[in-house]
């Protein structure tokens, strides 16, 4: 399996040609050296130049074209999964496939690597054309249908499995917050889209379901295709870019199933059978009603995951799933020290602080006695003291969090339309919200 990596150098060519030999460095100048390595490199070859002087030809190149700022040059990584491969197949590959994409155009030198369990092949190429004067363009199409598709060509004509893509890539924002396990906004979109079809019978009810939750729709007889955006988004989504099932005709497909599913039959629970529900002990006394912790338990049950049924909570307000995480230590800092109102906040703020300040001054009493006489037993104290404040800075800034994101969540509580949890009766709810901040 090919798979290829393109890196765009900026910095002196020269270092990027020394770069293959010295591992760790990125620009063009280093790069070329890097690849070379005798220790790294089984075999090299140069394309249109000579190995001993790429460097040079490239920058004779650019001379004569008066073409030295902007990008130098590229560097790419060809790389085969272990064992796949053997040395000499993987250099007789990368060579055939940096002749085909550079052709008789640019000055590249390419070299195999076998200091790894899986073979790969650098090459480095002038971005500057020694025949026409032309610079490489690396765009998302060229990566997609010049680079790709060369190699997954090469790749087959050599027995090398490849990877096959439909052309469409994910902002790196997305791909890491599906990596991490984090909710998207597309996630939120998707679901929306899922209950809005849950409750409609026909396309035109389902996107005016939509609007009526905040969307704008983009749809008509001079729309191409049908595009969303969600309440406080900056950009339209075209639904059919959400994955398998959301495309227009998909939409409508999964409606006129639905229209035409069978009613579910209740189940038939023996009368013989008895069954007991086992209440479980709270984790947590009930908190106070208007409280700091009531807002926190309220908040983070919006944001919660597991609801059976969903919810009219606001776009902005799931958009916070993200932030979640950070909520729950807010909470449990809240917990630990039984704080309600904004007074009792800024009192452990203050203690806090003062208790931080009287560590920092008996460091600086240490630090001053190991400059004069440096001991073993003065750098475990400081060391003890440092670990004490680490803590308290910890918390000290979760205090300053919950000020700055208490004000946002009680805006958004107030815009909920979700029924008051037990906690949180609905006669004069707003006046005990307000009351935080008395």
């Amino acid at each position: 399996m090919a798979y290829d990596k393109i890196i765009v150098i900026h910095s002196r060519l020269d270092r990027c040609l020394d770069y293959v030999q010295n591992d760790g460095k990125t620009d063009l100048g280093n790069a070329v050296d890097y690849i070379c390595n005798p220790v790294k490199a089984g075999f090299q070859t140069a394309i249109n130049c000579t190995l001993d002087n790429a460097f040079l030809q490239m920058q004779a190149t650019k001379q004569r074209w008066d073409k030295y700022g902007g990008i130098l040059g590229y560097h790419i990584v060809h790389s085969y999964a272990p064992g796949e491969v053997t040395p000499e197949q993987a250099h007789e590959a990368g060579v055939e496939f940096a002749q085909r994409l550079l052709g008789d155009k640019y000055e590249a030198v390419v070299c195999t690597h076998t200091d790894r369990d899986h073979l790969h092949c650098h090459i480095v190429f002038n971005s500057v054309s020694f025949l026409d004067g032309r610079k490489y363009r690396s765009d998302f199409k060229s990566y997609f249908h010049d680079l790709r598709d060369t190699s997954n060509a090469v790749s087959r004509e050599y027995g090398i499995s490849v990877i096959d893509s439909d052309g469409k890539g994910k902002h790196y924002s997305e791909w890491n917050a599906e990596r991490s396990g984090k909710t998207t906004v597309r996630d939120l979109i998707r679901r929306d889209i899922d209950a809005a079809l849950a409750g409609s019978l026909t396309y035109d009810t389902f996107l005016e379901t939509l609007r009526r939750q905040g969307y704008s729709v983009k749809r008509g007889p001079n729309v191409k295709h049908t595009a969303v955006r969600p309440p406080g988004g900056q950009r339209f989504v075209r639904v059919e870019s959400l994955g398998l099932g959301y495309t227009e005709a998909e939409l409508m497909q999964r409606l006129n199933e639905q229209r035409h599913e069978p009613e579910p039959t209740a189940p038939v629970f023996s009368a013989q059978k008895r069954y007991t529900i086992r209440r479980r002990p709270r984790r947590y006394p009930p908190v106070k009603r208007g409280s700091f912790r009531a807002l926190y338990l309220y908040y983070l049950y919006l944001l919660s995951p597991r609801k059976k049924r969903p919810q009219k909570v606001p776009f902005e307000t799931r958009a916070e799933i993200r932030r979640a995480k950070q909520y729950r230590q807010q909470f449990f800092l809240l917990q630990k020290y039984h704080i309600d109102t904004k007074p009792e906040l800024d009192m452990l703020s203050d203690a806090l602080s003062n208790e931080m300040q009287i560590l920092v001054d008996q460091r600086k009493e240490l630090y001053a006695l190991r400059r004069e006489q440096p001991s073993e037993q003065l750098d475990a104290d400081i060391d003890a003291l440092t670990a004490q404040l680490r803590p308290l800075r910890r918390e000290l800034r979760l205090c300053g969090k919950i000020a700055e994101y208490a004000p946002r969540m009680l805006k958004q509580v107030q815009e909920s339309n979700l029924p008051p949890t037990e906690n949180h009766a609905p006669d004069k709810a707003r006046e005990r919200r307000h009351s935080l901040w008395r």
